[in-house]
């Protein structure tokens, strides 16, 4: 136990406690939940000045609640709040069968450095660690506010450093590759294929798209509340309009999308995308990288990042960013013009594009 620098104020287990006497003259012990003196002062203060008015000072007493409780309480609390709650729940499926009843105050930085090199030691990819690490350390981030655990527990989850993710995915198709998706698509699978490659939108968004949200008066499909959180408008092409207006439309059914067979909206399509798959030969191809594809054909075709990414619903534009290789010749004449403008080596950009060595870099770097 290390030496107080308060009387009133020690160590137990890196964490300070206080003492004082209560109302009733008796010493009470309390644990203010924290590696930090100052704050552990900040309460005895308190306390002390509650005494003095004649009040009961309200003791924060925290249960020794285990990680398969805390679980249960975080899965109910994320249904219906997060369009991601189905994976996070296999995801804290996976972490219950491994800790189980285990008390999460018990929780420190050895344990969960333990659970990252056991993930990767079976294989999983960095991407894949740093899912489930995100959804234990958002665990323990509500377990706090919900006074299931200390604010320090946290703090020694939160020291695990995420795993470097240079490999991020980004595949997309070729527009001869999408074409032989879309015709080797049965009739339920190709408008969804079809919105997919011209909205950029996500899966569950098409899937759980109603009619309320598309507007093909005006030519747009409205998503109130996308995975971000966040209001979204996206522009229906001629080629999208086309499909939708394709699609029978029954009134007791609120979705766009829907089994005939039972009248209510597809959970999934995963089967029948295999299918698909299998019938054009097309490999290593998931249905989200139909959202790389949509953002890929925008930025090649020379529509810039910042719109890119308010069609794709990205926070920042730094997940954006992951497309800017694509666009070569597109910041190549960029360069040009702040060239042309801080140099004056041209009286116009009209004129460098008719030189033959810019031409040549151009041809070059679309061929790319």
């Amino acid at each position: 136990m290390a030496k107080s620098k308060h009387r009133g104020i020690f160590l137990r287990n890196r964490i300070y406690w206080i003492r004082y006497a209560g109302l009733d003259g008796k010493m009470v012990y309390e644990s203010s939940g924290n590696e930090k003196f100052k704050d552990a002062e900040a309460l005895l203060i308190q306390q002390k000045q509650s005494i003095k008015e004649g009040k009961q000072p309200e003791i924060r007493k925290i249960s020794n609640y285990t990680f398969k409780e805390l679980s249960e309480k975080y899965q109910s609390w994320i249904n219906g709040r997060q369009k991601s709650a189905r994976t996070k729940g296999y995801l804290i499926k996976q972490l219950v069968e491994r800790f189980g009843n285990f008390p999460i105050r018990r929780f420190n930085t050895v344990i969960v450095e333990q659970l990252q090199t056991d993930l990767m030691n079976r294989g999983l990819k960095n991407s894949s660690c740093n899912k489930v690490l995100n959804v234990l350390k958002h665990m323990f981030t509500k377990a706090v506010e919900w006074e299931m655990v200390e604010s320090e527990t946290l703090k020694r989850t939160r020291k695990v450093k995420l795993l470097r993710d240079d490999g991020k995915r980004l595949r997309y198709l070729s527009t001869e590759e999408c074409q032989a998706l879309i015709n080797a698509c049965d009739n339920h699978l190709k408008p969804i294929v079809v919105t997919a490659v011209n909205t950029g939108m996500r899966k569950g968004e098409i899937l759980s798209l109603k009619w309320d949200n598309v507007d093909l008066r005006h030519g747009f499909i409205l998503l109130d509340v996308t995975k971000n959180g966040e209001r979204r408008e996206i522009p229906i092409n001629d080629t999208l309009r086309i499909t939708l207006q394709g699609i029978t439309r029954r009134l007791d059914i609120p979705y766009v999308f829907y089994d005939q067979n039972i009248g209510k909206a597809y959970q999934d399509v995963k089967r029948s995308f295999k299918t698909a798959l299998r019938r054009t030969g097309i490999r290593d191809f998931h249905f989200h990288d139909l959202r790389h594809t949509f953002a890929s054909h925008l930025v090649m075709a020379g529509v810039d990042l910042t719109t890119v990414s308010r069609l794709l619903g990205h926070k920042t534009l730094t997940m954006t960013l992951r497309y800017a290789h694509l666009a070569p010749a597109h910041m190549v004449k960029a360069m040009d013009i702040l060239d042309n403008t801080l140099n004056g080596k041209f009286s116009s950009v009209g004129e460098r594009l008719h030189d033959a060595n810019y031409t040549k870099t151009i041809q070059s770097a679309e061929a790319r």
